[in-house]
């Protein structure tokens, strides 16, 4: 049955033990990128970033469960951080090969803002801060926002920002630092003032240099999981903001908006998202994987109604099945496809979204 209660024992009782016993490479000091629902070994040849980042998140909420060995995975994951993954000019490097030699050096900003969530999360306030200053000094761009990456990359993406402003809302609520809420001010103007726009439906996904839409025949690409995502990121920077005695920039209109056109174009009458849509709300891509589904358990938890709720969180539950205790299958595509190995950067997601619902 897919209650709060379910939700809680399927990450304490199955996920987090599993992952902790499968996922972590103990001897060599870092996490796997995914893991066969065959075998329970690793398909994946290579390690990134993200993932390091993302585990040490998720294993800092198993460790506030009580779950065994949770806190060394997180002493491991940050040593990984430090040791590894970190560069001579106090930036983080991309993906490693199994033994932490680096493959690809690229500065990613995605990447960066998940370092500062997991440092944030994990408490360290010294890494967190050198690392928004890191992220400012060197990923600002020009124009307006952060730069992709550098090398540079175009198009240029709104999901970077809103991982940014998901990450200094982290830090802001660990640390009570006004530099990070006032960084999630800015990155707010930025989505009203560019990446939202009331005239417009939906939210697109790629813009050119200028933060302009990038559009296809008339239309751009947008992705109704991160509709989702963005209001409950606003609905948390309003009650951060609260939280500080400050007033907020106004949101709610936009994230209401982004709730409907979301549920209206992007989610099938059995509860499954589509993973891109076009602005006219025509379906793009109508396979989904696990994430789109917990984001729109958080964006409902926030902004739905309980059954609403209650029907997603049952939804996202329906992944969990067929496979061992503790996984999910990643993908659907006009029914669950079989075989696929879990990815460890989805257990973030997932932890995020059950979590949302206690």
């Amino acid at each position: 049955m897919s209650t709060p209660a379910a939700a809680l024992y399927w990450m304490r009782e199955d996920a987090f033990p599993l992952w902790l016993e499968h996922g972590v490479d103990w001897k060599r000091g870092a996490f796997e990128e995914d893991l066969d629902p065959e075998t329970l070994k690793p398909r994946a040849d290579f390690r990134r970033l993200r993932v390091a980042a993302r585990q040490i998140y998720t294993f800092v909420q198993a460790e506030k469960m009580g779950v065994a060995r949770a806190a060394d995975a997180v002493v491991l994951g940050l040593r990984f951080l430090r040791n590894t993954a970190r560069q001579s000019d106090g930036g983080y490097a991309m993906r490693f090969d199994q033994d932490g030699a680096v493959i690809d050096a690229t500065r990613d900003l995605y990447d960066h803002a998940f370092v500062l969530l997991a440092f944030s999360h994990a408490g360290e306030r010294a890494l967190a801060i050198e690392t928004l200053a890191y992220i400012d000094e060197r990923f600002g761009h020009p124009r307006q926002g952060w730069r992709e990456s550098f090398p540079d990359a175009m198009p240029r993406r709104q999901n970077p920002h809103m991982h940014l402003f998901e990450a200094v809302l982290a830090g802001y609520e660990r640390f009570g630092d006004a530099e990070f809420l006032d960084r999630a001010d800015t990155i707010v103007g930025l989505f009203l003032d560019r990446f939202y726009q009331a005239d417009v439906p939906g939210l697109p996904e790629y813009y050119d240099d200028a933060l302009v839409p990038v559009r296809e025949g008339g239309c751009f690409v947008l992705e109704p999981g991160h509709h989702h995502e963005w209001v409950w990121l606003l609905s948390e920077y309003r009650r951060l903001s609260a939280k500080a005695g400050r007033m907020p920039r106004a949101t709610e209109a936009a994230g209401q908006e982004l709730l409907s056109f979301a549920e209206a174009h992007g989610v099938r009458p059995d509860g499954i998202v589509a993973a891109e849509l076009w602005s006219d709300g025509r379906i793009k891509v109508p396979s989904t994987r696990v994430w789109q589904h917990t984001e729109r358990l958080k964006a409902l938890s926030r902004a739905g109604t309980p059954a609403q709720t209650s029907a997603s969180l049952a939804t996202l539950f329906s992944f969990f099945d067929g496979v061992p205790k503790g996984l999910w299958r990643e993908r659907w595509a006009d029914g669950f496809t079989v075989g696929d190995a879990a990815p460890a950067s989805t257990l973030y997601h997932i932890t995020c979204a059950l979590l949302e619902v206690q």
